[in-house]
């Protein structure tokens, strides 16, 4: 046996050497720290019966669910007397108790509309249309204010705020209209004062839309650092079939990043895992591949999804926080449509949601939960 130790070494060192080494495992890339779902039609969809399940078929309450996958937040619209009556305090309080119980973090964004706020329009509320401008910042401070301190009286503080909504062009028009950044600033101004007066740790985000246009973000945040605009995050959103290419996503984040030294976190983000509708209303994107190399399947999904978790971590000195992909909740449920004022209108959305059309909930959810 001594005799054949040493030529049977010499047969098995190469072997040997060409397996690794028994090292420790390297350590796993963290996580984004926010890995989050806006769920704002959540409460209607559920009062007209809306049914969520697990990936394995197990109906069950969605943002457990969506916690469960790995998510850490939600984001939850705020609307002023909106004619359905959802997306009011009374429901923002009812979801956040619900998201807080399930381990999840809160993201409440002020629309200060009765309806739809977005670059395109950014109505007053019909309650506030014929106030003096001194009055109308009272209006936003007290209903900021009110939102905000009834939720952290019930225990739900929330951890971040939106003073606006894809606000481009300013808010609650033509006061706040940027072309005129004074009043823009002195309204986002008490919205901010309002938030921080309730919860000096709630981090205070400026949402803007188009995530690939630099030009636009330069423009506005330069008017803002001269007006003395303050906020703490800046909000993005980022739909690649509308918002440009991811090179110009990525650049954009990291010159703005680099620029105003502010933390980014995607606000809005969606993509489709079919082109089917569920509802009979057509759906906004209908294409097989909105966007070149990702088709719209479950699994092109998940790609984009994860795709634009990557951009944000890429964006320099660890100032991506993370993304919330657009109304994950929003299902082809009767009723809860696009207009408020009518019942008979239908969700152009359902195919972009987090749970298919069996109501189970979709891959690109857990990869949301881990990216």
């Amino acid at each position: 046996m001594r005799r054949l130790l040493p030529a049977l070494l010499s047969v098995l060192s190469p072997l040997l050497l060409a397996i690794p080494l028994a090292a420790a495992p390297a350590q796993a890339q963290a996580r984004l720290p926010i890995r989050g779902a806006d769920v704002s039609s959540l409460a209607k969809s559920e009062a007209l019966g809306g049914v969520y399940r697990d990936a394995l078929g197990r109906r069950g309450d969605p943002l457990r669910i969506l916690a469960q996958a790995g998510l850490t937040h939600v984001r939850l619209k705020v609307w002023v007397n909106p004619a359905d009556g959802y997306n009011t305090k009374a429901q923002v309080l009812a979801v956040a108790r619900r998201a807080k119980a399930a381990g999840l973090k809160l993201l409440v964004d002020f629309h200060y509309s009765d309806t739809w706020a977005d670059p395109g329009k950014q109505y007053k509320p019909a309650a506030w249309e014929a106030l003096p401008f001194d009055q109308l910042r009272q209006a936003v401070y007290d209903h900021t204010y009110d939102v905000l301190d009834a939720l952290r009286r019930q225990g739900t503080t929330a951890d971040l705020v939106q003073i606006g909504n894809e606000i481009n062009g300013g808010l609650l028009w033509p006061d706040g209209s940027n072309t005129n950044w004074a009043g823009t600033a002195a309204l986002l101004g008490s919205g901010y004062d309002a938030a921080k007066k309730v919860s000096a740790s709630t981090r205070v985000v400026l949402h803007l839309a188009n995530g690939g246009d630099n030009g636009l973000y330069r423009w506005w945040f330069d008017n803002a650092a001269a007006h003395g605009i303050r906020y703490d995050v800046i909000g993005v959103s980022y739909y690649p079939y509308w918002h440009g290419t991811l090179e110009s996503f990525q650049a954009n984040l990291n010159d703005v990043a680099t620029r105003y030294g502010k933390p980014i976190v995607v606000a809005e983000t969606a993509y489709p895992f079919t082109t089917a509708d569920d509802d009979g209303w057509e759906n906004l994107v209908t294409s097989p591949e909105p966007y070149p190399g990702y088709p719209a399947t479950p699994q092109g999904q998940s790609a984009m999804l994860a795709k634009v978790a990557a951009v944000v971590r890429q964006v320099p000195n660890g100032l991506g926080l993370g993304l919330f992909t657009w109304e994950a909740t929003w299902t082809g449920v009767k009723g809860n449509g696009w207009d408020p004022a009518d019942p008979s209108s239908g969700n152009a959305w359902e195919n972009q949601a987090l749970f298919d059309y069996a109501d189970r909930a979709l891959p690109a959810m857990a990869v949301l939960g881990h990216v």
